[in-house]
């Protein structure tokens, strides 16, 4: 019986198809120069939010040492404010600053 269906399996009809590529955000644009500028728009969009996440998780990890910093006895609960307050604000900085730079392009 196992050996039936092994020789019916190639028979039947594989209909996989690629997937269809999606448009850009900012359109399909009117020639192929204009339709590569909007890919490129969208890769740059991906890169500043891969940065913003980079900065986020170097805040995190500098807080959590601080934290372990604490717990030793090497550090105070002011360091942790200092250093969340500033990596904060330098977030919010570095957001921005993408923010107004994706919007020139």
């Amino acid at each position: 019986m196992r050996f039936l269906l092994l020789l019916l399996l190639p028979a039947f009809n594989v209909l996989a198809d690629l997937p269809e590529m999606e448009d850009p955000s900012r359109g399909q644009g009117d020639g192929i120069m204009e339709t590569i500028q909007n890919y490129g728009y969208d890769i740059v969009i991906l890169l500043t939010l891969a940065i913003c996440s980079v900065g986020f998780l170097v805040v995190a990890n500098s807080c959590i040492a601080t934290y372990s910093e604490i717990q030793t006895g090497r550090k105070q609960w002011k360091d942790l404010g200092a250093m969340a307050g500033v990596g904060a604000i330098l977030l919010v900085i570095t957001i921005w600053l993408l923010n107004q730079a994706s919007d020139i392009l």
